[in-house]
Order: C-alpha cells, then sequence, then structure tokens
C-alpha cells in the first residue's frame, strides 16, 4: 500500500510586509535583507494559524475532491500553535467539519511537515487510515523581537497542505530520513516559553529567538544534504533522475549551496523565498502547491524535499508523483477581511520592543 498525494493547496495572509517598510522600524535596509536572505518581502497574519490550516485545508481538500467528512486523520505541523491545550489540530478540525477524524500536533521546527508526511505515510501504509490531510501551518512573526535585526527580517506566516489516500500505485512518498542533531539545539531556540520559565518572573512582551546563523548555514547544508543522499542511495534513484527538488524556504544562500552539493541545476529548484520569507513548517506545502499550479510538477515526477529546522531536526523525503497534477475542483473558502497594514497588525509587538 502507498500514500498518494491527491490534492494541494496554500493559504498565505493577505498583509505584506516588505523590506522597506521593515526599514522603518529596524537599522536596516532593502538591499541589507535581500542579500544576505533573498528576501523582498512577507506576510502577517492578522488570524491564528489554525485559521490559515483550515482555508489551506478546504482547498487541498477541493483540489482531491474529497468530503472532509471522509478523512480519518488530521495531522497539523506547527510551532506556534493557537494554544497548546487543545492542540491547534482539533480547532482546525472543527473548522473544516472533519468530524470523523483524529488529530494532533506535530512540532519538529521548520522540519515538521516532512515529519508529518512520513509519519501519514507509515499510517497509511500499515492499512489502519485510508484518507491523511497534513497541514503546516505558523504564524512565526508573534514571536519576533523587533530589536533584534537578524531574525525580525526572516520570518513569515503561511499554511499549506496536502491529502494522503491509499493507493496500490507505488507513488508517494518512497523514502524518507529524519533526524536531529540536538547538541546543536541551542542555535535555534525560543527561551523562556513554555513550563520550563519562571512563569512569575518571565516578560512575554519580551520573546526573542536564539539565532546562531553562522552554524545553522553549516548544519543545514550538511544535514539536508546527506538525509537527501541516503533517500536517493535507499530508493536507487540518481541525482540526475530527480526533476524537482523543494528545499526549506530558510536562506537562498543554503538553497544555493544545497543546489551546488546535490548537483541539481537552478531550473530544477523550487524557490519562492522571496516573497514569502521562512514559513517554518509551512514552506515547504506552499512550495509544492506553487510547483504544482506553474506546471513544473509533471505525471510521474521525481521529487526530492529536504528541511531543517529547530531541534535541530532536519529531513528528507523522495516522493513519485502519480497521474494528476491538476486540481479537481475549486474552493471559495477565504480568510476573514483584514483592514490592517502588516505594520498596523505588528504595531503592539513593535511598541513593546523598541521599548525593551
Amino acid at each position: 500500500m502507498y500514500a498518494e498525494i491527491t490534492g494541494w493547496g496554500k493559504c498565505m495572509p493577505p498583509s505584506i510586509l516588505t523590506n522597506d517598510q521593515i526599514a522603518t522600524v529596524v537599522d536596516t535596509s532593502d538591499e541589507w535583507i535581500h542579500s544576505r536572505s533573498g528576501i523582498r518581502e512577507r506576510r502577517v497574519s492578522h488570524v491564528a494559524p489554525s485559521q490559515l490550516a483550515a482555508i489551506a485545508a478546504q482547498r487541498a481538500l477541493a483540489a482531491a475532491r474529497m468530503d472532509p467528512k471522509d478523512l480519518d486523520m488530521v495531522i497539523l505541523a506547527t510551532c506556534s500553535p493557537d494554544t497548546l491545550i487543545p492542540s491547534a489540530a482539533a480547532a482546525c478540525q472543527l473548522a473544516i467539519g472533519a468530524t470523523n477524524a483524529g488529530v494532533f500536533d506535530l512540532n519538529a521546527g521548520c522540519t515538521g511537515f516532512l515529519y508529518g508526511l512520513s509519519v501519514a505515510t507509515s499510517m497509511i501504509k500499515a492499512g489502519d487510515h485510508k484518507r491523511i490531510l497534513v497541514i503546516g501551518a505558523e504564524r512565526i512573526t508573534w514571536y519576533l523581537n523587533w530589536r533584534h535585526r537578524e531574525t525580525a527580517v526572516l520570518f513569515g506566516d503561511g499554511a499549506g497542505a496536502v491529502v494522503l489516500e491509499a493507493s496500490e500505485n507505488p507513488v508517494g512518498l518512497l523514502a524518507s530520513k529524519l533526524t536531529c542533531d540536538s547538541g546543536a539545539a541551542e542555535a535555534l531556540k525560543l527561551p523562556y516559553f513554555g513550563t520550563a520559565a519562571d512563569r512569575f518572573q518571565t516578560d512575554y512582551r519580551q520573546m526573542t529567538i536564539q539565532f546562531d546563523g553562522r552554524e545553522i548555514f553549516r548544519r543545514a547544508v550538511k544535514g539536508m544534504q546527506e538525509a537527501s543522499e541516503y533517500v536517493l542511495n535507499k530508493t536507487g534513484v540518481s541525482k540526475e533522475q530527480v526533476d524537482l527538488m523543494v528545499p526549506h524556504q530558510a536562506n537562498i544562500r543554503i538553497i544555493e549551496a544545497l543546489g551546488k552539493f546535490m548537483g541539481m541545476p537552478e531550473e530544477k529548484v523550487m524557490v519562492n523565498i522571496g516573497s514569502y520569507g521562512n514559513t517554518s513548517a509551512a514552506t515547504i506545502p506552499v512550495a509544492l502547491t506553487e510547483a504544482l499550479e506553474s506546471g513544473r510538477v509533471k505525471p510521474h515526477s521525481t521529487v526530492l524535499l529536504a528541511a531543517f529546522g529547530a531541534g535541530l531536526t532536519c529531513g528528507a523525503g523522495l516522493l513519485r508523483w502519480g497521474d494528476r497534477v491538476q486540481a479537481l475542483g475549486q474552493s471559495d473558502a477565504e480568510l476573514p477581511p483584514c483592514d490592517q497594514s502588516a505594520l498596523e497588525i505588528l504595531a503592539p509587538a513593535i511598541k513593546a520592543s523598541v521599548a525593551g
């Protein structure tokens, strides 16, 4: 039994935050940000991650022409859930009407969607589940400290989703490799947030993402390369046989370095970081959706996925696409209207950061 991707969708918040707008509150410039990251703009959400997830999910279900009541499981990869209790997946299930599905959140940082895809594939192969929705949804801008240029310019919000269905055809995720380099966990961390913090001493208005860019770059490229080579060797697929690589969209330099080490020409590497920044667990499903929408995924394409994230988690997966690359239907689901600009949404956080 295999797990075929039969539906896909994304949801990007309408409010756009450009580099020039960030430069009005942070000591930076469009040239500084773009030259180091490849980012021109990102989206800022006015709603909770579960709402982003629900819209992406409804679009993926429409693409698969599937009734949400037919879902057996909803897996939501996120490190920025609406609430810890209950899970954001539970809120998403309610919003889309997947009343017969089990649900859970999965936190593996930016590698979360790839972890979720691997777990869902295994559940279907085991025979206990036939239809699973896997979502990556994040509102990372909620965490940002606007005094810290190194992180404030990198992240954005969004969601992407895929529907997996049991199939006898040898398609879907053929192999995956999931790892965690926990000895380097301090390189990317949100400290003082959780039950390890002193709830009576911590000022949550001053949250700061701990970020060692140089260490992350080194370990990310090495980790994704090794995981990618593992899944290729396991499946007997050569680098030349890969039709498209969809890497985590964290930094254009990391993407370029990985492409070089994997011997992938530019036309075989999916890049959309310029428009969205790093949306953590949402980057791969959003990029995969856009690759399908732009015709870069063909019937029977071989697609290599690679990601890394906080933990430091890392992973790769090799997809064999099925016959269909066109959506069977369209959803009219939309986010609630937003009458605020990105800077207006972020104004309280910016004020608190500057005051700190």
